[in-house]
């Protein structure tokens, strides 16, 4: 009988009081790509860092192809046969390829030589596993996707039958990750295997043969990808049944409440981030500007929401408004019906140490209503913020609680009930469930159709392709820090705003991952040369 590849028994972790993991056994059957999948916090990551050496389990054993093998550090994992790529790539940006494929590996003291052979490795590991990549290219001039393959290349550099996956299509292009996938069916047909740790079920259920999944720290269940279907591991993962499709009427879209003619932004390092952004919101309708981040979405966000200066107009119910950041800020921004719910909402959207009835207040604290003489009603905010918490279902309902003490789907739980519960003409969302529960992510997508059906213009930024199509009413396809084209959910698909999330406008008549690849890597030249 086969032996598994990896076999962990009884593994249990704790951060103080924090169970991370609890009597957690799992077997992973050679050449075969297995899914982990769990809500945030239920120990998915804690597991995978004691498997490759970062933590030391407090309980249990592990075993790589039927031996008990002791894992006190990551050298010990690569020593046994395991590689890890990690979400945020551990690259040098001013070495080549081949420099950081040997970096760590190298062979005695003259660098010639490990160069020499790495270069060799390089060239036939390319051939097996369809990972081409210039070896004597600059990290900082390399698309993301590429530089997602060096980390995978550094991995069989040092010999790994097991790869462990974290996150790896976050930062990718759908075409990215469709030749990813085929990467990865190539790795296990040559009989490696795989761990893929990932959020979305779309994914699990086109990649993987089995998939386990875990909850509040344990395991509750492994299965054959075959055998099961996203509405099931999605219960699984959260305890209960779950609504996958956003459940939506046709909009009823009225007259423009956002208008944007030839916006254009340069940053503090002289470089354009806005290339003549010219776009529309009307009353009633969702409007998603789609794009791998990085391409101008960030900066068009800060501008609509008053944190930072730009060129062009902006217009809000036919009144222009100030883009020289004189008489313009985010207070003025919210008093003209704005409401802005940041992409990043630990630096952007929360003060984390400070409690979730003061944060919820935050930025409409001169608001009279909330006024007490000379000072803030803070019995009246605290009631009214323990209202918004029971109807956001934020979890524990407890106003007093430090920000940082609530789970990140609860962070951005405050941050949408503080924004959307000022009634604004205008929503500008960015990420809304970035690093988000499966459950919380029904909670937020009710929520903003709910807006919608209210009659408010919301614009939505997301690189969640799924999470694009399902909730807008048109879309939007930013690159570089320009409007690519605007679509139609029901008449496009992902392959072709995939292709405009890469710069891509016409058909190509070459290989679709060779037309991307070569867009992207002209972008990441752009920007190299931008910063020297």
């Amino acid at each position: 009988m086969t032996q598994p590849a990896i076999e962990l028994k009884g593994i249990s972790k704790a951060f103080g009081p924090v169970q991370a993991n609890r009597d957690i056994s799992i077997r992973v059957m050679p050449g075969t790509i297995h899914g982990i999948i769990g809500e945030n916090g239920a120990g998915k990551s804690t597991l995978m860092s004691i498997l490759y050496g970062f933590y030391k389990a407090d309980a249990g054993e592990i075993f790589i192809n039927g031996k008990k093998t002791e894992i006190p550090d990551s050298q010990a994992a690569i020593a046994a046969g395991i590689g890890m790529v990690f979400q945020h790539f551990k690259l040098v940006q001013n070495f080549t390829v081949l420099e950081n494929v040997i970096l760590g590996a190298e062979e005695g003291q003259l660098l010639k030589t490990s160069l020499s052979k790495a270069r060799g490795v390089l060239k036939q590991l390319a051939e097996d596993y369809a990972l081409r990549v210039d070896p004597d290219a600059l990290i900082e001039n390399l698309s993301v996707g590429h530089q997602q393959r060096v980390e995978i290349l550094k991995a069989l550099y040092r010999q790994a039958d097991i790869l462990i996956l974290d996150e790896p299509t976050g930062v990718l292009t759908p075409a990215e990750a469709d030749h990813l996938f085929r990467i990865l069916e190539g790795l296990r047909d040559q009989g490696k295997t795989i761990i893929l740790i990932t959020h979305k079920l779309r994914e699990i259920m086109e990649i993987t043969d089995t998939v386990s999944v875990m909850r509040r720290g344990e395991m509750t269940a492994t299965v054959k990808t075959s055998e099961t279907s996203p509405e099931e591991l999605a219960e699984l993962m959260v305890g209960r049944k779950v609504l996958l499709h956003v459940d939506k009427k046709p909009a009823q879209p009225g007259k423009p409440v956002l208008e944007i003619e030839n916006l254009r932004h340069v940053d503090s390092w002289g470089v354009e981030r806005l290339k003549g952004i010219s776009l529309s919101v009307r009353a009633g309708e969702i409007l998603g500007i789609a794009g791998v981040s990085g391409n101008g979405q960030s900066e068009l966000l800060h501008v609509l929401g008053g944190m930072t200066t730009a060129t062009g107009t902006i217009r809000v119910n036919g009144q222009e408004i100030d883009l020289t950041g004189q008489h313009s800020d985010g207070q003025s921004r919210r008093a003209r019906g704005i409401a802005h719910v940041p992409e990043d909402r630990h630096h952007e959207g929360l003060i984390l140490p400070y409690t979730a009835w003061e944060n919820l207040v935050f930025g409409y604290h001169r608001d009279p209503a909330i006024q007490k003489g000379w000072l803030m009603d803070n019995a009246g905010i605290k009631a009214e913020a323990a209202k918004k918490m029971e109807r956001f279902d934020v979890r524990p309902p407890n106003p007093n609680l430090a920000a940082r003490n609530f789970s990140g789907g609860n962070q951005q739980k405050i941050v949408l009930a503080r924004e959307i519960e000022r009634d604004p003409d205008i929503l500008l969302v960015g990420q809304p469930t970035r690093g988000v529960d499966i459950g919380a992510i029904e909670f937020i997508h009710k929520e903003i159709i709910r807006l919608r059906d209210k009659g408010k213009a919301i614009l939505l930024v997301s690189v969640e392709l799924d999470e694009i199509l399902s909730l807008s009413d048109r879309i939007a396809v930013m690159f570089d820090g320009r409007i690519m084209g605007e679509r139609l959910p029901a008449e496009t698909d992902q392959t072709e705003l995939g292709l405009l999330m890469a710069g891509v406008t016409e058909k190509p008549d070459k290989p679709l991952i060779e037309a991307v690849d070569e867009q992207l890597k002209a972008k990441a030249q752009r920007e190299a040369r931008n910063n020297v």
